[in-house]
């Protein structure tokens, strides 16, 4: 019970933490006129940290990286279910945290700090944006903190391309990747649009990704020298 207790707590903390920084970002740079690259390095700041900080418990902080877990059978399906309870319940704290403390006017301009699919794309291009976009970010999960062989960059990787995938489709769908994230902003507000979207293409991609790595990139034999591998001797 005590140990369903920690990683539940821990999911709890670190969406709340991403949920948190990341909508107070949007509203700082809402207000001041927009900058992108501020919300990027914040929510890519707090995910590196609390990933690290966690990380020998769980540290999923997203739905669709629980999913995939669960697809690959690297989780169990009653602890999936209760993390991504867990995950729901912190993103929407913070959000409500966010609503009492900011000017209401602001809370609703930035529909609580959430994302939207921008006018310039379509329903389609924003759903393979963001599956796209999850991908890489599972890709990262899986190569830098599942592998039993990955490097030990603690969050760092994790966070870093949360960044850099923020930075590049931002513009166009706000770059969720976490239905957690969507979710605790639109429920605060009242705003629902395009929950689908953000939905349905982050488990996808997270799903796919999952299922790459597992299934032909991970191994447990050595790679053999004449592969390439980076650091292989002659």
């Amino acid at each position: 019970m005590r140990d369903s207790v920690r990683h539940l707590l821990s999911e709890f903390i670190g969406t709340f933490a991403l949920a948190f920084v990341g909508s107070a970002a949007v509203m700082q740079a809402t207000e001041r006129g927009g900058n992108p690259v501020a919300v990027a390095l914040a929510t890519g700041l707090v995910l590196a940290v609390f990933v690290s900080a966690f990380m020998h418990i769980g540290a999923h902080f997203n739905p669709a990286v629980t999913i995939g877990m669960l697809v690959v059978r690297r989780i169990e399906p009653v602890m999936a279910g209760l993390y991504i309870v867990a995950q729901l319940a912190g993103a929407t704290a913070a959000a409500y945290a966010l609503k009492f403390s900011v000017p209401a006017a602001l809370f609703a301009a930035t529909r609580g700090g959430g994302q939207q699919v921008s006018l310039d794309v379509t329903s389609g291009q924003a759903f393979f944006l963001e599956a796209v976009g999850t991908m890489l970010l599972v890709w990262a999960v899986f190569g830098t903190a599942v592998d039993h062989r990955a490097p030990r960059l603690g969050g760092l990787a994790i966070g870093g391309v949360m960044s850099a995938v923020m930075l590049a489709i931002g513009g166009f769908t706000g770059a969720s990747l976490n239905p957690a994230r969507s979710f605790g902003p639109a429920f605060a507000s009242g705003i629902f649009e395009a929950q689908g979207i953000y939905w349905l293409a982050p488990i996808t991609g997270a799903i796919v990704a999952a299922l790459l790595y597992e299934k032909i990139l991970r191994t447990d034999d050595p790679e053999p020298a004449d592969h390439g591998a980076i650091g292989a001797q002659p």
